[in-house]
Order: structure tokens, then sequence, then C-alpha cells
């Protein structure tokens, strides 16, 4: 999944695309950075979501002091992209620093948890690239030292930098398309295998395809249904078109039941090359008074660009340009970090939603090319 996505320009307006007029959506310029309020470092920089995680708590009025790393291929590119920023000897001296607040890191999977686990520790708030975690060991170590220090532990979520499921978010609390019954989320990738490092294919490393990819959705199953408490009803994992990688998992997906609703993730890694983007992320979520449908990455048949919304209630059908929306997380976290607050998400959210992809990973059924029908 890119780090990063281009936007067009907003018409700040919902076109009618069914007979009769559109209702006006209201849209919003995204706000420039706010004056630095807190310190904060990267560790680990394993996957390029480091630069999204970066400019989210820049964003949000962080001031990005240093970064460690122990790939110097990483560390020189990290450091052009931030040259202010300098580069610590370790990542005791980042850890020891009671001037920094938070600390950001996109670090191989399974090293994410451990140096959460130390971070909190050290008084620090602990911002993650997704998965936060790679078992429910790890998890259950996040929770208690958690407990325990009461630091931030922040897995940043597709639904973190989306504009089309926040204004989707919106829409849906002022009452859209009624109450929410269900979530499907259609997740496929394009792997590009080259391009990738080699834990990438090493099943204790990256944690598995539903641990990964599908974390996104379940994030959004949980905030779209206003679910506090889940179960995973089934799940599936395997390895169908790549035998050359036997610990990749390739396709996966899961049925889930929430207090608020249900929900259904399939996620792949083959997306075809004749498509312009990583994948044709797809969510729809169905509602008592209608529908949306929310086509993250790109429209297939006609508009350019990403974050296109598609709402259908008892009225009409209307598309939703969510070019200007404004995404607050990065302003809500660093709220967070020095109010002691869970604007940006709620502690039991973040974990809720880590605990069933894990399950759904660990009870996943096993399928693979041999047994496809």
């Amino acid at each position: 999944m890119r780090s990063r996505r281009e936007f067009l320009k907003s018409l700040g307006t919902a076109t009618a695309i069914a007979a009769g007029p559109a209702r006006p959506i209201q849209t919003r310029a995204q706000p420039p950075p706010r004056a630095a309020r807190i310190r904060f470092a990267a560790i680990g920089l394993n996957h390029s979501h480091i630069t999204g995680q970066v400019e989210a708590a820049i964003r949000g009025g962080g001031q990005l002091v240093s970064f460690f790393a122990k790939e110097p291929d990483l560390t020189a590119a990290f450091a052009k992209r931030f040259p202010s920023a300098r580069l610590a000897r370790s990542e005791r001296e980042i850890l020891e620093d009671a001037t920094i607040r938070l600390v950001v890191s996109a670090s191989i999977p399974n090293e994410r948890a451990p140096l959460g686990i130390e971070s909190m520790r050290q008084g620090k708030d602990f911002m993650v690239d997704k998965p936060g975690a790679t078992s429910l060991e790890q998890l259950a170590q996040l929770r208690r030292v958690q407990a325990e220090t009461k630091r931030i532990y922040s897995v940043l979520i597709e639904r973190h930098e989306s504009k089309v499921i926040t204004r989707a978010g919106e829409l849906v609390k002022a009452g859209a398309i009624g109450k929410v019954i269900q979530t499907v989320g259609l997740a496929p990738h394009r792997m590009t295998p080259e391009s990738r490092p080699a834990w990438f294919f090493e099943r204790e490393r990256y944690g598995g395809i539903l641990c990964d990819l599908a974390s996104h959705n379940i994030d959004a199953f949980l905030f779209f249904t206003g679910s506090t408490r889940a179960d995973v009803v089934a799940s599936q994992v395997g390895n169908v078109h790549h035998p050359q990688y036997p610990e990749l998992e390739d396709f996966g997906d899961m049925m889930m039941r929430g207090d608020g609703g249900a929900g259904y993730i399939r996620v792949d890694w083959f997306t075809p090359g004749g498509i312009s983007s990583f994948g044709d992320g797809r969510l729809t979520i169905l509602g008592t008074d209608g529908y949306m449908e929310l086509r993250k990455n790109l429209d297939i048949a006609g508009r350019a660009g990403a974050d296109h919304l598609f709402v259908v209630d008892q009225k009409e059908t209307r598309y939703v340009d969510c070019g200007n929306v404004s995404v607050p997380y990065g302003e809500r976290l660093v709220d967070d970090v020095l109010h002691r607050t869970e604007t940006s998400t709620p502690q039991a959210h973040t974990f809720l939603a880590m605990e069933l992809a894990l399950k759904a990973e660990k009870n996943a059924q096993r399928i693979d090319g041999r047994t496809q029908r």
C-alpha cells in the first residue's frame, strides 16, 4: 500500500448521478500544520508508511527532532526527506531523552510491540504503523503495560489518513443511511515481489495477511457499526498462487459479528498490472435507509483521483467529492499527548481491532492452490 496518495482539487459540492437535484454537501480545506507543540522522534523506518506517520504528527503540531534505524540506506533516505531531524546514535538515546513526548515507528512488524512497550515504560506515547502486534501474546503485554503506564499506544490506520472515510463517518453519524447493519471491505493489493524486503515473505515477522492487510477494514467495521464488543465468526487464509514464497499468504477473508453490526473483509495480493492503483479498495456500508460505497483509491471507469464516495438513500443517488475534507488524526493525537485524552481513537478501540485481526489470523482455516476448486 502506498504511504501517500494523490488527491484532485475538490469542486466543493456533491453531484447527483441519478435523476433529481443533489443536496449540497460541505467539504473542508486541509488546515496548515500547527505550530510545534511537542517534540517527537522516529525509530524504525522499515516501511514507507513512516512518511505518512511523521507528516501526520507534524500537521498536528509535532516537531520531529531525531530518528534512528539500523539500516544505512533507510536512514539516508529519511534524512533527505526530513533534513531538520538529527540521526541519533541509538534507540536508547531517543528513549532516554525526557524532552521527547512521542515515538513513531514503522519497524519490522514483529518488532513493533516490543519497541512500543519499552517506549511506554520510558514515559513516552507511541504511534505505530499497522499491524501494531503480530501475536496475541504481544497484545496481552501491550495491554498490561499500557494499563500500568497510562501511555498512548496508537496504530496509524487507513481511517486516520482517509478523507473519504472521514466524510463517510460524518454522514453516518448524521443519519444519512439510517442505522448501520454491515460493512463489507475489499482490499486487493499489488505485491511486486522484487521491491519487497526479505521480512515481507517471513510469516513470523510480518504476522500474516489478516493481521496485516485486514487491519484497516477491521478498524472501519468497529468505527462505522459503533461496536465495542465483537467476535470473529470465521476466517481463512492461504497461499494460492505463490509456491516460491512458502510462508507468504496471498489471500484471506473473514466474517465478524459485533454489538453494533456485522462485517466481512477480503484481502489479497492479486491486483493486476492493468490498473493504475496498487489496489481497487472498496468499502460498502449498508444501513437501514440506504448504503454508501467508498471507492478509496480509484473510480474504475470514471473520475480520476482517489477518495470517491457514493451515497444512496430513499430519495437519490449522490456522488460526494471528498477532495477538501480535513483529516483530524494528527492534531487530535498531539492533543491527546498534551492533555491525556482519547480524542484520536479510544485505546479500547485500538486494542479490540488488533485482537480481532490476531484471532482471525490464528484461527483461520488454511486453503492453498491444491485445494482451490
